[in-house]
């Protein structure tokens, strides 16, 4: 189990497009709490925010995390609530840089992680604890800690970390909702992105990251990103470990589905289930998560002008959909 944290104290407008389990527009919470701190496009993981840097003890070693304070103003009374967001392969706390001020304006307060081996977070050296099966019981004892801290968790898993946040509610993990964004029941289908790990594997395991920053520069990967979040986004791929990136590509080429699971353990602990997506998501069709909301029951979003990564590429569409859908599900919570 996780242990308490070590504080180092140091918008597009547009609506996505939401709808319910059976395709049908979904009704909108009637909660008209807005969005209320501007996320800007181009800023990304360097958009400015109030979270302060804490360290996370967790039962595979330190995590580096961003934490902010809900604003007391908007809560919605009765136990404090938390998001926990759980960042994808190859990323890190940063990628939700543009979420943080929005979703504490909105009642609710902000962990978020690096997994471990990612970026400022050591990690072990062993391939396979970088599985979901093997992180899910961390992010578990992280969400324990917190309720025992006195606090609600919300947890959401972006990409790889939703495969993860499945596997912590499988563990046992007490939330008060699961919300998987731009992730899949399982494996990462065919395409460019299951390509480009099939191609990138080989020359990670002998010649280590720097010769992928290489193949990532030379293919012009980052070549329309700000120059500020390009250094950032190179310097976390050079400071997380080979072992994690390999055991998170693995895992990402053969995880099971086990949504027939998460479906059971939901519906046993009357946990709600949000599926969000990119409208333009190249990683898993959308298709294919919608199918996966179905199956859970879950309210579905596609955030318009995005593809993989809505926290970065429409944050305040994304934000549209995250902090009503929470705060319903906070509010419906309290009256029980």
């Amino acid at each position: 189990m996780g242990r308490p944290d070590t504080p180092e104290r140091a918008g597009d407008p547009a609506a996505a497009s939401a709808t319910g389990s059976n395709g049908v527009p979904a009704t909108r919470a009637p909660d008209a709490t807005p969005a209320a701190v501007p996320a800007g496009r181009g800023e990304a993981q360097c958009h400015p925010h109030a979270a302060y840097g804490v360290t996370i003890r967790s039962e595979l070693g330190p995590l580096a995390a961003l934490r902010a304070d809900p604003d007391a103003d908007t809560a919605l009374g009765g136990t404090p609530a938390t998001a926990v967001l759980v960042p994808g392969y190859s990323g890190s706390k940063e990628d939700f840089a543009p979420l943080i001020d929005a979703i504490t304006a909105g009642g609710i307060g902000v962990l978020a992680l690096d997994l471990p081996g990612q970026y400022e977070s050591p990690g072990p050296e062993v391939e396979t604890d970088y599985h979901p099966a093997r992180l899910g019981p961390v992010i578990a004892g992280i969400v324990a800690d917190e309720e025992a801290a006195g606090r609600r968790v919300l947890l959401l898993g972006h990409s790889y970390g939703g495969l993860v946040a499945r596997a912590a509610v499988l563990a046992g993990a007490s939330v008060r909702g699961l919300t998987l964004m731009d992730t899949g029941p399982g494996e990462l289908p065919m395409g460019r992105r299951r390509t480009q790990l099939d191609v990138l594997e080989p020359v990670l395991r002998r010649r280590g990251i720097d010769a992928v920053i290489a193949l990532r520069d030379a293919g012009g990967e980052w070549s329309s990103t700000d120059p500020q979040v390009v250094a950032l986004l190179r310097e976390r791929l050079r400071r997380s470990t080979v072992a994690g990136l390999l055991g998170m590509g693995d895992a990402l080429r053969a995880e099971q589905d086990r949504t027939a699971e998460l479906v059971a353990a939901v519906r046993t602990r009357r946990v709600p289930c949000l599926v969000v997506c990119g409208l333009e998501d190249d990683a898993w069709p959308v298709s294919m998560q919608r199918t996966m909301a179905d199956r859970l029951e879950a309210e579905f979003a596609a955030v318009p002008r995005a593809a993989h990564a809505p926290n970065v590429e429409n944050p305040a569409a994304l934000l549209d959909v995250l902090v009503p859908t929470w705060r319903t599900w906070l509010r419906d919570d309290i009256l029980g």
